[in-house]
């Protein structure tokens, strides 16, 4: 799966001006939580969860835009055309030279917000698929054609490791340069397990990056990328060497300050055997189990907070087993 369009330029889209969009259109997008990094995979690697955020977008024959928010958000979120998934439906649809109808949005949000699961991506990856699907057929791009939706998200939310999963499922390898961004699916065994400790507290992923280190040293880049090699391998068929391949060298120990339950959560699993690290830019605790048994063991270990630890006691984790999602975002009721 691959994109040419350089970051920051514009998608290209078909040099059609000026048609309306019809009102009375109804389409409804589900896009999967994304967990980025996987240990040392740092913006590169991505797994797509099974656990679901849902729009439905509605055009309208009034003008304007109104949003409404079940779950994630709700009562936070802006309800009008400053709305993310709003923008970007509107962004996409002046793109394309479209006159737009007026807006009606329905999102249920399910993926934690400011955990490290690819809301915003998922968010993106939603209003992109749902602005196509209500098009004019001449300015729409083929449903089943993903790369463009890919390439834009990409663009927009600035981490291809997230919005690849999101697009199209599963396990995917990323990359970001001067030439654009790209993606390609990676084979995932089926005995692997995720499982997700999510904290009542959030973090920006702009203060996870904030401290971070302009440079490593060489050595340290050269193990953290044999561990991705040995990731791959092990995520691809041999489960049993996941504890060493998601040792990470680059992001995780620079972000424990940030974070501190979320460190010690993931050195008691680790300690006690489990793949345990971060997801995407924290705070929450993703652990590659090999089996369904070592996902229950986990799931009893993080309820399980050690006596005295104040760093553990503060925070109340809610764990989930949520299984992958191979197919990516699905445009349904079209």
């Amino acid at each position: 799966m691959a994109a040419s369009n350089p970051v920051g330029a514009p998608v290209p889209q078909a040099p059609v001006v000026g048609q309306s969009i019809a009102p009375g259109q109804s389409v409804r997008v589900v896009v999967p939580a994304t967990t980025a990094n996987l240990g040392p995979g740092y913006d590169c690697l991505g797994m797509a969860l099974g656990l679901h955020d849902t729009l439905t977008a509605t055009t309208t024959a009034e003008t304007g835009v109104h949003v409404d928010i079940e779950g994630e958000g709700a009562g936070c979120l802006p309800t009008d055309a400053s709305h993310l998934v709003a923008r970007t439906i509107l962004a996409r649809w002046s793109d394309a030279g479209a006159a737009p109808a007026g807006l009606r949005l329905h999102a249920r949000n399910v993926i934690p917000h400011g955990r490290g699961l690819g809301s915003s991506a998922a968010a993106i990856v939603s209003a992109l698929t749902a602005a196509d699907a209500l098009l004019p057929a001449a300015l729409r791009r083929a449903i089943t054609d993903r790369e463009p939706v890919f390439a834009a998200a990409a663009r927009l939310e600035g981490h291809p490791d997230n919005v690849a999963p999101a697009v199209f499922g599963a396990l995917t390898l990323s990359m970001q340069d001067d030439a654009g961004a790209t993606s390609t699916a990676l084979p995932l065994d089926e005995r692997i397990v995720p499982v997700v400790a999510v904290p009542d507290i959030e973090l920006s992923t702009r203060t996870a990056r904030s401290l971070l280190p302009e440079a490593v040293p060489h050595a340290t880049a050269a193990a953290n990328g044999a561990r991705v090699g040995l990731l791959v391998h092990a995520l691809a068929g041999d489960p049993s060497l996941l504890l060493a391949a998601t040792e990470d060298l680059l992001h995780q120990g620079y972000r424990a300050p940030a974070m501190p339950a979320s460190a010690e959560l993931i050195a008691r699993l680790r300690a006690a055997g489990h793949a345990a690290v971060v997801s995407g830019a924290g705070p929450t605790v993703l652990v590659l189990a090999a089996s369904e048994d070592e996902a229950r063991r986990v799931g009893d270990l993080v309820s399980a907070a050690p006596d005295g630890d104040a760093r553990a006691s503060t925070v109340s984790w809610r764990v989930l087993m949520p299984g992958v999602d191979r197919v990516g975002a699905r445009l349904e009721g079209h």
